[in-house]
């Protein structure tokens, strides 16, 4: 894996079954053994055990019964047993192995853990937890904190949430994944482009009226005259461009980008955002930023507009929170 995606060696990798691809089937479609094999294919230095998804939180005076309280009960158990298996049958592998722990409150979660600890494990995973609103996440990990060793490691399986890295710490948790920044960059209707200081700016969208499928039914249909539709884009790229190089004024090119919007979005849209484009083109924020995204491609990371762009600016926020996490990590260390 390494090798395909050209990183380096010091990187480490981890890999995990994807479990809520499967959430809604009776038990996980993969085999002990198949996860095995396609780690130590992959070559990851971390390998998450195979674990099945358990729906829902008890929420502050609720407490899940019946059938629920069943359904939650079966997930965990099929968990722990195949996190049992997976310890057992991974012992000469190449990575080093995480068991999942899942529950449905912070006392099912500490059983989780319990039980994987019991086993051998030193790594634990806490499963299950995007959903989660981060009071839930912190009480979960506040009940665990007390079972956790010296050498006990905590990753949080898809949780970010920048603003709870030192209480992440302070709890226990050594590692995070998350795909959020990167999605953020072209999936969020506003937060698309993310600062050091928390802030977020809304990428401005100037979609090509070839490729964009909406731009191109309403030219089919005749809706939008193709023409109309060419000029308009190619002057609001042209605008950008020139605003980055300081020869267009803030007003110049917020009226260039705001004539395209109104044709591919529609005049109520439009004016929606109108404000939002305003805040990301008069602060200019990828001048401030010091990664290597930003630095050279300039005002095309905030520039909505073709997969290219939009992944570099995942890239960016990526950078963003990595740079968040170890400001956290340093401010700590100087304590």
């Amino acid at each position: 894996m390494k090798h395909f995606f050209r990183l380096p060696e010091t990187m480490q990798t981890m890999g995990d079954c994807g479990a809520f691809t499967y959430v809604n089937q009776d038990v996980p479609p993969y085999r002990v053994e198949d996860v095995i094999e396609f780690y130590e294919t992959s070559r990851f230095n971390y390998g998450v055990s195979l674990d099945h998804i358990i729906f829902g939180y008890e929420k502050p005076g609720e407490s899940f019964s019946g059938e629920v309280l069943a359904e939650c009960r079966r997930r965990q158990d099929i968990t722990l047993t195949l996190a049992q298996d997976f310890l057992v049958k991974s012992q000469k592998s190449c990575f080093t192995p995480f068991g999942v722990a899942h529950g449905w409150n912070k006392a099912s979660y500490r059983q989780s853990v319990e039980a994987l600890l019991a086993m051998g494990y030193k790594n634990i995973t806490m499963g299950g937890m995007v959903p989660l609103k981060t009071a839930q996440i912190l009480e979960t990990l506040e009940e665990i904190k007390p079972l956790l060793k010296s050498d006990t490691r905590v990753h949080l399986l898809g949780i970010a949430r920048p603003e709870s890295f030192t209480d992440f710490i302070r709890l226990g948790v050594t590692s995070i994944d998350s795909t959020t920044p990167l999605q953020q960059a072209f999936k969020d209707r506003k937060n698309n482009y993310h600062t050091p200081e928390g802030r977020a700016y809304t990428a401005v969208r100037v979609p090509q009226f070839d490729a964009n499928p909406s731009l191109s039914r309403k030219i089919k249909s005749g809706v939008i005259d193709q023409d109309v539709a060419r000029l308009l884009e190619k002057d609001a790229m042209h605008a950008l461009v020139e605003y980055d190089k300081d020869a267009l004024s803030l007003e110049k090119v917020l009226e260039a980008v705001m004539a395209y919007e109104r044709l591919h979005s529609g005049e109520k849209e439009a004016e929606k955002i109108r404000a939002d484009y305003e805040r990301t083109l008069a602060d200019q924020p990828w001048r401030k930023c010091q990664c290597n995204i930003c630095k050279s491609i300039g005002i095309n990371v905030i520039i909505f507009r073709g997969a290219e762009r939009n992944r570099r600016r995942g890239f960016h926020n990526i950078q963003v929170l990595y740079s968040r996490l170890q400001h956290t990590l340093s401010l700590r260390s100087e304590d």
